[in-house]
């Protein structure tokens, strides 16, 4: 479908190259980003899940979050040692460092 086909009210902007697609569009076709707010994509929040390590780690409620429910029952498993606190520390850190595509790419 061409550009010129497309009514204005629905068209927006890749984040990644620019290049002008309908508001459905779920890749872009020259660059390949994904697009925000697309159907499927995750309404998971780094930050939030950056509280949830920081908060709850050594439970693994970032990981339940996450959708990473092994990991999580095994940091429900071994709450009880230090193990998971470390863990989780470090788990915050990344994800406050880590960009939203990063995140995006890695949880979905």
């Amino acid at each position: 479908m061409a550009i010129a086909n497309i009514d204005p009210s629905l068209t927006k902007y890749c984040p990644g190259c620019g290049k002008a697609l309908h508001q459905s569009a779920q890749q872009c076709p020259d660059c390949g980003a994904p697009q925000p707010g697309a159907p499927g994509e995750s309404s998971r929040s780094r930050i939030v899940a950056a509280v949830l390590a920081l908060l709850f780690g050594w439970f693994g409620m970032h990981k339940f979050y996450l959708g990473r429910t092994s990991a999580g029952v095994l940091y429900l498993v071994f709450f009880w040692t230090v193990v998971p606190a470390l863990l989780a520390l470090i788990d915050a850190i990344m994800l406050f460092i880590s960009s939203d595509g990063e995140f995006r790419a890695k949880y979905g």
